[in-house]
């Protein structure tokens, strides 16, 4: 059975996939947990995927979705990196490949632990191995000219938007993950890079029993990439990979990712992005916000906002599916990981009890497609 985990690190994202044949894939990576303060209800991440990890101490895939902190933060203290001494021995846990979006090799004036794995990046790449970079190929020639690389010679480790990642399969691991950006970027020549739009935003497609289970993984998109992106699809005929039966929604539940204006008690959202959420979430659908728990008011200006949340749920109503929060779950004075079983019936959560040797999951009967 597939599993898919999202943890509960407040305004931050780091997701879990595991494949029935146990290879395993870290979507983000930010540990947020302060030790020092016993009321930091943010998980210990590091332990949580040690533990997960296993004696192993090897993961398939490390994929950083865009250069901002709360994607990334303490994986050069947790990772095996390549690139320097400094960052390798003990029980760091080694992955075979990173992926990134072109950004992380191109962008420049990073000043915190960005910079590292920028460097990390830029080492596999120019060592030919253990890196996938997303977007355009020609977005790279330049630096790669400058690395005194040919970039024919790089153009199989570079994949654009619109195609199925090399290195997982449907019928080898019941897994396949279709990119959707980045796509385009402004210019890097010194210039402001909109991480945002630059990041990656994939479907995950698993197949259990013959039934698959779509899960669609939206970074920081803002509601312009997002339209950018569906009009992008559908021009293509490619509606079905903006299907979802779990949807990792962007931006901490920012109103942001889904209009221009935040609105009183809901947002609302562009008609195409309610097309996403009304028409291609399947019945059932789950929504999961990678958020602090959602407020009552606006006293904060920062993410999650509750008029988005608002709209997430009234989606989850019509679909008679769920919206959760990650530092809400089970409880949010006691958050815990949030793991879905992908099986024959799609993904069903799985609740701990108060026996942490027992677990129960919350089954409900699938049905086709809206």
């Amino acid at each position: 059975m597939h599993t898919v985990t999202f943890y509960p690190t407040g305004n931050a994202d780091t997701c879990l996939i595991e494949c029935a044949n146990g290879r395993k894939v870290i979507y983000d990576f930010a540990d947020q947990h302060n030790a020092n303060d016993s009321t930091d209800k943010r998980i210990d991440l590091e332990k949580e995927v040690r533990a997960a990890v296993g004696d192993e101490k090897r993961i398939d895939v490390l994929a950083i979705s865009h250069l901002d902190l709360d994607h990334y933060q303490r994986s050069s203290e947790v990772f095996w990196l390549d690139h320097a001494e400094k960052y390798q021995g003990g029980d760091r846990i080694k992955f075979d490949t990173l992926w990134v979006p072109v950004a992380a090799i191109v962008e420049t004036g990073i000043t915190d632990e960005g910079k590292v794995l920028r460097a990390e990046a830029r080492h596999r790449l120019k060592e030919g191995a253990g890196i996938r970079v997303f977007g355009r190929a020609k977005l790279l020639d330049n630096w790669l000219n400058d690395a005194g690389i040919d970039p024919e010679d790089r153009a199989d480790l570079i994949t654009d938007a619109g195609s199925i990642v090399p290195g997982f399969s449907l019928g080898g691991d019941g897994l396949e993950f279709f990119v959707h950006s980045p796509f385009a970027m402004r210019d890097t020549d010194g210039n402001l890079i909109d991480r945002n739009s630059g990041g990656l935003f994939m479907q995950a497609t698993f197949v259990a029993s013959g039934t698959p289970t779509r899960l669609l993984l939206t970074a920081d998109c803002d509601h312009e990439t997002l339209e950018a992106i569906i009009g992008t699809t559908r021009h293509h005929g490619n509606d079905a990979r903006l299907e979802w039966d779990l949807n990792n929604i962007p931006h901490h539940c920012s109103y942001l990712s889904l209009a221009a204006e935040k609105g009183t008690d809901q947002t609302v959202p562009t008609a195409d992005i309610d097309w996403l959420y009304a028409e291609q979430g399947t019945e059932g659908g789950t929504m999961v916000s990678t958020s602090k728990p959602i407020p009552t008011n606006d006293a904060d200006k920062m993410p999650p906002h509750r008029q988005a949340a608002s709209y997430y749920r009234s989606i989850a109503r019509a679909l008679n599916g769920d919206f959760r929060v990650t530092m809400e779950h089970p409880t949010k004075s006691a958050p815990k990981p949030m793991v879905f079983e992908i099986g024959a019936n799609g993904p069903q959560l799985k609740k701990p009890l108060a026996t942490p040797s027992i677990a129960a999951t919350t089954h409900r009967p699938r049905a086709g497609s809206r």
